[in-house]
């Protein structure tokens, strides 16, 4: 853009029709010529919605006349309206009234700045100065002088790129688990009672590994043969008490998967993992006991780090051991087999078609994966609804929800979800998201707020266009640092950047008419002539609807032969 350019003088030429009605100012207009003004920026420029134009000027020694007041307007005027900058007011210094006084002798330097709302169509206008001038009683207005045309909008070229964020789910696609039977044995015994292998724990036990065992989605990691001994007696007794149960366990165990023919199969896979008295169970049992002096006992296990010395206290309760003898030492004289084994979930083919045809079968965790499995919206939404109804869901089905409409150009069903979500939980997603929907509906102070509040890259880079609709380019740079799109373009270009304007630009392979209109832009701000042309041309060809814009557009003001 030029700036500084001269202008006619402050409407000296019509002033002079006024002053030549009064003899007193025939000086003013004999030295109308040394009145040089000029405005800054030409053409104007949109910032941050506003328009703010920059006269300065100087009146000359013995130029302004005593007893005269004038009153300059600058106005805007498009089609469907005008808009007028505030009144810049002068007098004589012998004049009365408000103004800046203009010393005759001396005469005087004046800087005037103002500003407007932008107004769509005021990119096509007219700039004029409009003159009421006053010399005691007598008054005139005079047609307003063109200073200026046109009004350069090219901040309004920014896209509506915002970043929204995607809420992951919790899938955890192998669960680790466990089924157990149980061998209890008699006192100081490591022989198994017949009556034993009769429970049910012990004759479910090689159908329940058939089962497992059969199913593709199950892994068997190991058939461990746990056995403990009872606290009571001597240590070293019981310690080898543990290794016999166990050893006994196994032989049962071996014998069932012998009987079922699934020893080859699983048999390296049996340990025995013997342990002596179980002190962590007895404690475990006692203190989900009725025993009367269960508190004692409990404190006395506390207390007292020594087997032997803890057995010896809890025995002194004559009484109350009758009772530990009776109804919680038996269990624990026992050898637990267990069949520990991976379950896998469901694959995300699984998922896929689940999420086709029953989306409401699926867990919350589920649903949210298939949802992301898919690139059919209305599938998307199907799974997403679903999981939004369950009553253990959370914010992210809501959220996720809220971006699909959001890529579907759904921008107010997608504010609703944001908004929903971000009443359920406020962190890095929701505040982000819900930031987007307040900044597409005008908030920017609102979204701004939301964006902070996210502290992610995606707002940092939705923070850039809140920054260059508020004509802060260089904080729309900083916050969009490290993107290389075409809004990042934009900014560097608006900040005086071109190199890195062109190099952002090219970075974001963006190949639409838009970006080769923005790249025309840049090359008209370098003074690229054919570069001008042939991203016009470019432009044109891909939207025909810009042709007409170019020949509108300022920033192509001696460009214009490029089309040709």
């Amino acid at each position: 853009m030029k700036k500084g350019l001269s202008l006619i003088t402050l409407s000296v030429l019509a002033t002079s029709v006024f002053f030549q009605n009064c003899a007193t100012l025939g000086s003013m207009e004999k030295h109308r010529e040394e009145l040089k003004f000029q405005v800054d920026p030409t053409p104007l420029e949109v910032h941050g919605d506003s328009i703010k134009v920059k006269i300065t000027g100087k009146f000359p020694e013995k130029y302004f006349a005593k007893t005269v007041t004038v009153d300059a307007i600058p106005t805007l005027t498009y089609a469907g309206g005008e808009s007028a900058f505030k009144t810049a007011s002068f007098k004589g210094e012998k004049a009365t009234g408000n103004g800046d006084a203009i010393p005759y002798k001396m005469g005087k330097s004046f800087t005037y700045t103002a500003t407007i709302p932008y107004v769509a169509g005021m990119e096509t206008s007219s700039l004029e100065l409009r003159i009421k001038g006053a010399k005691g009683s007598k008054t005139a207005s005079f047609p307003g002088i063109n200073i200026g045309k046109g009004v350069i909008t090219t901040p309004y070229l920014m896209k509506s790129d915002d970043k929204v964020i995607t809420s992951k789910d919790a899938l955890v696609r192998s669960t680790n688990k466990t089924h157990e039977a149980k061998i209890i044995f008699a006192k100081n015994s490591s022989v198994v009672d017949a009556k034993e292998l009769k429970d049910a724990d012990i004759t479910d036990f090689t159908k329940v590994l058939k089962e497992i065992s059969s199913n593709t989605k199950i892994t068997i990691n190991s058939i461990e043969l746990i056995s403990y001994a009872s606290p009571e007696g001597e240590l070293v007794r019981n310690d080898s008490l543990g290794v016999e149960r166990a050893r006994a366990g196994k032989k049962v165990v071996m014998d069932m998967l012998k009987k079922e023919k699934m020893d080859v199969l699983f048999g390296s896979k049996v340990n025995m993992v013997p342990n002596g008295e179980d002190w962590e169970g007895f404690r475990a049992a006692m203190e989900t006991s009725n025993i009367g002096d269960r508190e004692i006992i409990i404190r006395i296990l506390q207390r007292e780090a020594d087997a032997d010395k803890r057995e010896a206290e809890i025995k002194n309760i004559s009484k109350t051991y009758e009772e530990i003898e009776e109804t919680i030492l038996p269990s624990l004289r026992r050898c637990v087999i267990r069949i520990n084994y991976t379950e896998m979930g469901l694959s995300d083919t699984e998922l896929q078609e689940i999420g086709k045809s029953a989306p409401g079968s699926l867990t919350y965790e589920e649903g949210l994966k298939a949802a992301s499995l898919t690139d059919d919206m209305n599938t998307k939404i199907s799974i997403l609804k679903a999981a939004e109804a369950k009553a253990n869901g959370d914010y992210r089905a809501s959220n996720n929800l809220g971006v699909v409409y959001f890529e579907q150009g759904k921008v107010a069903d997608a504010g609703k979800q944001f908004e929903k979500a971000y009443g359920m939980k406020k962190n890095v997603e929701t505040s982000n998201n819900f930031g987007t929907s307040k900044r597409l509906g005008g908030d920017r102070n609102g979204a701004l707020k939301l964006f902070n509040e996210s502290g992610s890259n995606e707002s940092k880079y939705n923070k850039g266009m809140i920054f260059i609709a508020n004509g802060d380019y260089s904080s729309a740079v900083n916050t969009m640092s490290g993107e290389k799109t075409f809004n990042s373009a934009l900014a560097k270009m608006l900040k005086g950047d071109n190199a890195g304007a062109k190099a952002d630009l090219d970075a974001s392979k963006d190949g639409s008419a838009e970006a080769d209109y923005l790249r025309a832009i840049i090359c008209a701000r370098s003074n690229d002539a054919s570069g001008v042309s042939s991203n016009i041309k470019s432009a044109v060809k891909k939207n025909g609807a810009l042709t007409e814009k170019f020949k509108k557009d300022l920033e192509f003001e001696k460009f214009q032969s490029a089309l040709n």
